[in-house]
């Protein structure tokens, strides 16, 4: 089975433009994430999906000189960009991320898409439930994808891709994976000015002794710095999907 981790990426970003491409230690967001994403043994494949908009060029640009394939679609109708791009690159197994996790840990990404492969006779939908934002990653088939795409019709159902899957517990089998402990208080996603001063601290502490860096690394790091969490405490996560 071709299994494609799709990653949905645009510079217009309402609360931090050019958010995926801003730089730590001289490198680009997007950059680290997709270098993270490439130690996914067990996926056969990475695509970008932006945009057709001319702001995203230089997400393009990016991807051609990484080489890593990509995908150009509507902004607002990001389910459609995403089912276009599975389509277009022959995947059978989705696995989906967001640009907005550059410290994506690639074991819990394999982990999830190990579960789904084990079990895939007894769900449609992986995905992590208590696990610090920023981790995020949703593993579903190509063909629940192509439901999604012809039978969603609310605006967040397509803003947001996978909400009409959990939206129908009747029709689609989920599994939520569940870290050993809570962590889901902490937030390491970019979407504010505020986020992204808490990644570039975690990324300059860590990448330069340890580029691998996965979850106890930063879980260490922010036991270190507890302060730190304050950084971002005030931001309110966008409600209806990821």
């Amino acid at each position: 089975m071709n299994i494609v981790i799709i990653v949905q990426a645009r510079m217009t970003s309402t609360r931090l433009p050019g958010k995926v491409l801003k730089k730590v230690l001289g490198k680009p967001l997007l950059e680290y994430q997709l270098e993270r994403l490439s130690r996914v043994e067990n996926a056969d494949g990475i695509v970008i999906a932006t945009t057709t908009n001319h702001t995203d060029d230089p997400v393009v640009e990016l991807c051609q000189r990484l080489q890593i394939p990509f995908w150009r679609g509507a902004e607002e109708d990001v389910l459609a960009r995403y089912y276009e791009a599975a389509n277009y690159f022959r995947a059978d197994v989705v696995v989906r991320v967001t640009a907005d996790c550059p410290v994506i840990d690639p074991a819990i990404v394999r982990k999830a898409i190990a579960c789904y492969m084990e079990n895939k006779q007894c769900y449609d939908y992986v995905r992590l439930e208590n696990y610090p934002r920023g981790l995020d990653t949703e593993v579903f088939p190509a063909s629940v994808l192509a439901d999604c795409y012809h039978e969603a019709s609310a605006q967040p159902d397509r803003e947001h891709v996978t909400p009409f899957i959990y939206r129908h517990p009747e029709r689609y089998r989920v599994k939520k994976l569940y870290c050993k402990q809570d962590y889901s208080h902490h937030r390491w996603t970019v979407d504010t000015p505020e986020d992204f001063e808490l990644i570039r601290r975690i990324i300059a502490e860590l990448y330069s002794v340890k580029p691998e860096f996965g979850l106890a690394d930063m879980l260490a790091v922010i036991a270190e710095h507890p302060y730190w969490c304050e950084i971002n405490k005030a931001v309110q996560q966008k409600t209806y999907g990821q």
